[in-house]
């Protein structure tokens, strides 16, 4: 199976960074995208950023210019840098992976998500 572990959550004022990071351990045979999601209270989840295994990335309008996702693929990670923070940026926020595992000759693919880290911006 697939683990996703994340970490960076926290306490953040308004106009403060954080950077939050995913770790992927497992039998993978191959990543194919990875990326972000964010829910916050009485909201539905929602795509804040991703990257593919050819580096393409995505952003929600609502974070663009000021969070940058990023990859290393030897450690299999993801990281999210967020700046100039937004009370509205609060949120439970959950890793997502889109990866390939092989069993034999056959590949299959798979979408795992973490357990979540809490983002929480406030004075």
């Amino acid at each position: 199976q697939v683990q996703l572990v994340e970490s960076g959550g926290g306490l953040v004022q308004p106009g403060g960074s954080l950077r939050l990071s995913c770790a992927a351990s497992g039998s993978i045979f191959s990543i194919n995208a990875m990326g972000w999601y964010r829910q916050a209270p009485g909201k539905q989840r929602e795509l804040v950023a991703a990257i593919t295994s050819g580096g393409s990335t995505n952003y929600a309008d609502s974070v663009k210019g000021r969070c940058t996702i990023s990859r290393d693929n030897a450690k299999n990670t993801i990281y999210l840098q967020m700046n100039s923070l937004k009370p509205e940026d609060t949120a439970v926020y959950y890793c997502n992976a889109d990866v390939d595992l092989k069993y034999g000759s056959m590949r299959y693919e798979y979408v795992y998500w973490g357990q979540g880290t809490q983002v929480t911006v406030s004075s």
